[in-house]
């Protein structure tokens, strides 16, 4: 059998990794967008690098757009087979690929309307709602730590990754020519001592081993604590500038640990008055999710909710819907909070928010998780004075602040204690995916001197036999 890494190879989105065995039966780890890569991020969402159509299978580790945004287009191009995951990553996969379908005609539309004018091609969307809703229908939910069988050669067990609720490693068994070959795939791997959830499991011996590497030359732990941090630049901006605090946020995930900080703070009577919104169509579905799936949750988490029935609400929370109310907020000069996706600021309503408040001195744009570089929140963390916001020149004047202490993404520590359970000697090859080329370099190092010998960084569409 052989993999060809079609996605996350050498960068931090789109993940895609293709196995095939050697009688053409084919299986798809994870089928995810390509997001904030310049002028070549369109390119590479239009073409897979496989035949859709030939396709039998598809795991989907988690709901991420970077790991199911493409889906719907996989679908449309002739994929008729069964995706498998967990039933909270199934829920999150319909609200936020309905929402990347409004999204892409939402900003399609805009970018047509300054195209038409300047006499540019124009452009459409990648796929629409009733793609989305298609797409939905081959889903097919397997519970964590299930042995389920795909057909009598291929076998599949899931655990918690514990990155966003209903992450999962996926941990393969496949038999070829009357020999077992164990594949595990890290999808993304969460933080030991998570705000909200669960630590990641251990899992079985793999002979291969496909791991994630976002954070593979960081460490979080020199990093206060997150409702400090979050009250430190919330009353510098609203209450002494009397500004805006725009803040950049994946709607699963990054959302409800900033709301869960919020609540802290206010359980902790030091939240300031000012009004927080929550402008993302699809934030308020996502934190029912978490809510419907109590069993994701920390001790911690479990603690607070003896005293707190709903830990991700407060005084001044609003949840925007409409569009309308999204943009009277940036004719409304009172200081406020606004948290918005897309965590990169690479669209939907954040984008907005940032281009209308980025000239202003007294705002500040808080960045609170990993950032792929040529994303425009990738621009702002490097501290550019300029930055392109829908073709258009603007000026950095708004303050720009970093919190890394919220990515969801385990650290170095985080991933070598993930692979601990692994005797190194019997891994035959670990793949680095899921990373910028630097960082995995380096992490490669640090995973060697842990035992692992054969480390390899593939790149894009690279074919390994297994």
């Amino acid at each position: 059998m052989h993999i060809v890494f079609h996605g996350a190879a050498r960068n931090v989105t789109g993940s895609k990794h293709y196995i095939e065995l050697n009688d053409g039966t084919s299986l798809l780890l994870d089928c995810g967008m390509f997001q904030g890569l310049g002028e070549h991020t369109d390119d590479m969402n239009e073409h897979f690098g496989f035949n859709p159509q030939k396709l039998d299978y598809m795991i989907l580790s988690h709901a991420h757009i970077d790991h199911c945004g493409l889906i719907p287009r996989l679908i449309a191009e002739g994929f008729n087979g069964p995706i498998f995951c967990t039933p909270p990553t199934m829920n999150l996969a319909r609200i936020l690929l309905m929402d990347s379908a409004r999204i892409q005609t939402q900003d399609a539309e805009y970018s047509n309307r300054q195209r038409k004018r300047k006499g540019q091609k124009l452009i459409e969307p990648l796929y629409n709602e009733e793609d989305a809703m298609t797409a939905m229908r081959q889903f097919k939910v397997v519970e964590y730590n299930e042995v389920y069988e795909i057909s009598p050669r291929i076998k599949f067990t899931l655990t918690d990754a514990g990155h966003v609720v209903g992450s999962a490693a996926v941990h393969l068994t496949i038999l070829e020519e009357g020999k077992e070959t164990r594949i595990t795939f890290s999808g993304d791997v969460g933080r030991y001592g998570d705000l909200l959830l669960k630590s990641p499991q251990t899992f079985p011996q793999a002979d291969y081993i496909l791991l994630e590497s976002t954070y593979g030359d960081s460490l979080h732990k020199d990093i206060g604590p997150i409702e400090d941090a979050l009250l430190e630049v919330i009353r510098n901006t609203c209450e002494r500038k009397k500004g805006k605090v725009i803040i950049p946020a994946f709607s699963v995930g990054r959302t409800q640990e900033l709301l869960y900080a919020l609540n802290a703070l206010e359980l902790r009577g030091v939240l300031p008055d000012v009004p927080f919104y929550v402008d993302s169509p699809l934030s308020l579905q996502a934190t029912q999710v978490l809510k419907d799936h109590p069993e994701v949750y920390n001790k911690n988490v479990k603690e607070v909710m003896k005293i707190d029935d709903d830990p991700f609400a407060f005084k001044g929370l609003r949840f925007i819907e409409s569009t309308e109310e999204s943009i009277a907020l940036n004719d409304d000069p009172r200081p406020c909070v606004i948290i918005s996706s897309s965590g990169m600021a690479e669209a939907g309503r954040v984008k907005h928010h940032i281009k209308n408040n980025i000239n202003n001195q007294k705002n500040t744009i808080l960045i609170v998780g990993y950032c792929e570089p040529n994303s425009l929140g990738g621009h702002l963390m490097r501290g550019e004075r300029e930055v392109y916001i829908f073709g258009e020149q603007y000026q950095v004047n708004a303050d720009v602040e970093v919190i890394k202490s919220m990515s969801a993404h385990g650290d170095y520590e985080d991933l070598l204690h993930f692979v601990s359970c692994q005797n190194p000697a019997q891994v035959k090859k670990l793949f680095l995916v899921h990373g910028e080329y630097d960082v995995q370099q380096i992490f490669a190092e640090k995973l060697k001197e842990k035992g692992f010998k054969e480390v390899e960084i593939p790149y894009q569409h690279s074919r390994v036999d297994l």
